[in-house]
């Protein structure tokens, strides 16, 4: 199974993702997490320490790794297109309750003079994640598919919008689906988070194509309890646990 997870920042793509993976390593899966926001955070929902997430260099940070891989450099402004990564994840990827997380980081343009080769870099990997053939792999995007490319598009089993009930993030949901059409992917699935209510449930219903939409996680304060405790939200809500259980098995079956 391969997923790409994305959605509007604070619409709890990360409680999604980490909790999906955390179900799957359950099951004796091999899952591979590749934390691909900038806003990098799946670390904690998975169940590092804030001390050990602060201790992880993004791959984009690592300028010595990206020069020796690329064949970039100060002296040298020419560099591989289809650099050497497949040994990365299992190199650089660190491992807690079943889930190895490879943090990928973003690429920086400001200040930072050619930022192709980091670029390039992040591209190769994910696009080698889908090769992975025995392997779940499980990508927590930003709001947006930029660093996928058609041929890693076209091997995904899942694009998944993390949305709340609300018409911002009914537009996100819009925007990605169109983004994924570029990349030649026809179907983008939905999973409605922070549910509050029946009206939630109907206006979701009323925007999003039936065959869209995976199911509800609703509002749990457990929850908001590990985020603030920075712990993964899957040892502190069996509520919530359980119903991503059911987003899974209904992923699972349509795969």
């Amino acid at each position: 199974m391969k997923v790409a997870i994305t959605g509007k920042g604070g619409v709890g793509k990360t409680t999604f993702a980490s909790t999906l993976c955390r179900l799957y390593a359950a099951e004796g899966r091999t899952v591979l997490a590749a934390d691909v926001d900038p806003d990098a955070n799946l670390g904690l929902a998975l169940g590092f320490s804030e001390e050990e997430v602060n201790a992880i260099v993004p791959i984009s940070k690592m300028r010595k790794l990206v020069e020796e891989r690329t064949g970039a450099n100060a002296a040298n402004k020419f560099f591989k297109l289809n650099p050497q990564v497949s040994d990365i994840p299992d190199t650089y990827a660190k491992e807690i309750n079943g889930v190895k997380l490879l943090v990928m980081g973003t690429v920086e343009t400001g200040g930072s003079g050619c930022v192709c080769p980091e670029h390039v870099m992040l591209k190769a990997i994910l696009s080698s994640l889908v090769f992975r053939k025995d392997d779940v792999v499980v990508m927590d995007m930003e709001a947006g598919l930029e660093h996928l490319g058609r041929g890693t598009a076209s091997m995904m089993d899942q694009f998944v919008v993390v949305i709340e009930p609300g018409a911002r993030s009914i537009q996100t949901y819009g925007k990605v689906k169109e983004l994924a059409a570029d990349l030649g992917i026809t179907q983008v699935r939905v999973v409605a988070n922070k549910v509050r209510s029946a009206e939630d449930e109907e206006f979701i219903r009323s925007r999003i194509p039936e065959e869209d939409l995976l199911g509800f996680i609703h509002y749990n304060a457990d929850v908001i309890d590990a985020d603030r405790n920075g712990k993964s939200p899957y040892d502190f809500s069996p509520e919530a646990v359980e119903e991503i259980r059911a987003i899974k098995a209904k992923m699972d079956a349509e795969k």
